[in-house]
């Protein structure tokens, strides 16, 4: 009782510290998703050259917005294969505001988004390179118009308040803001609960040795875990790497290979039979990033 009465009292305090500096990352992206949304879609209709270089970037962004709407046009073939993998591989999830929020890892943080960036522009120019030097027979990419990207922004950004006459009606940012940090502090609340409760119980020792003292081993697992289409993923590797039970390298790992929801949108929308095994195809190549991304780190930065 009493190791989770403890367990209690620290996962409250760490999810009322992230409290502040979660909203105001939030109201970025509430500001960006909303006001911007125009500008962002016909930015990436010009830019489809640049578009691991935009895409590596637009990861970085806190939460999985962008690997969504990255992997509906991906589905709509608006942007390149190459484009999605910079996405997915700089995406982060909920990892950024949560460090943030953990002064003493600021220096983890910003080299974590450095080397996403360089791993995301590696990898996606990469892809594209391959593709286009062996893929030697290639569907034409389905014309998208800007003004048909607009509407489907703004249908995205309403969340069904409509006037009944197909006009949408826009929620306050910092609302939409206050709602998403709400959202995301239940799921640090319960990850750092559980691990709380599990590191008092049997001792941070012992859960390193449980996950595998072995960096290699850590990293092959929390591959995997990345892989989960949701957030709770990336919370739960954040906070054991800040609790000491994984390496650098290994969170890094499975930062990389996980896209949040991305990973979702991209099955629910990119159909077919064709479309299922390339879907597969595409998230099994991200385990294999993510693997080998960590294994690279950890050489310098464990």
């Amino acid at each position: 009782m009493d190791a989770f009465l403890h367990a209690l009292s620290d996962a409250s305090l760490d999810t009322l510290k992230a409290l502040p500096i979660l909203y105001l990352a939030y109201l970025l992206v509430a500001y960006f998703s909303h006001s911007q949304s125009k500008k962002f879609t016909k930015f990436l209709n010009k830019s489809k050259k640049a578009g691991p270089a935009v895409g590596a970037f637009l990861g970085c962004v806190p939460q999985c917005g962008f690997s969504s709407v990255m992997s509906d046009l991906y589905a709509r073939r608006s942007i390149s294969l190459g484009t999605l993998i910079a996405v997915f591989v700089a995406t982060s999830d909920e990892a950024l505001p949560i460090m943030i929020s953990q002064p003493e890892f600021v220096v983890d943080l910003l080299v974590m988004i450095g080397l996403k960036i360089v791993f995301a522009l590696i990898f996606g120019y990469a892809v594209d390179l391959i593709i286009s030097l062996f893929k030697k027979k290639s569907l034409p990419a389905e014309p998208i118009l800007v003004e048909e990207l607009e509407h489907q922004h703004d249908h995205c950004s309403c969340h069904g308040h409509s006037d009944g006459k197909g006009h949408c009606h826009k929620e306050n940012i910092f609302i939409d803001a206050l709602y998403h940090t709400l959202n995301i502090m239940i799921y640090i609340f319960i990850a750092s609960l559980l691990i709380g409760i599990v590191v008092e119980s049997v001792g941070m020792d012992a859960l390193t040795s449980w996950f595998g003292g072995n960096v290699y081993i850590q990293i092959l697992l929390a591959g995997l875990i990345g892989l989960i289409p949701n957030c709770a993923a990336s919370v739960f590797l954040v906070e054991l790497f800040i609790n000491g039970g994984i390496a650098f390298s290994a969170m890094f790992a499975g930062l990389c290979a996980g896209a949040g929801v991305g990973t979702v949108v991209l099955f629910i929308k990119n159909r077919g039979k064709k479309s299922l095994l390339q879907n597969i195809g595409i998230v099994s190549l991200m385990y294999m990033i993510g693997v080998l991304s960590g294994i690279v780190v950890s050489l310098f930065y464990l």
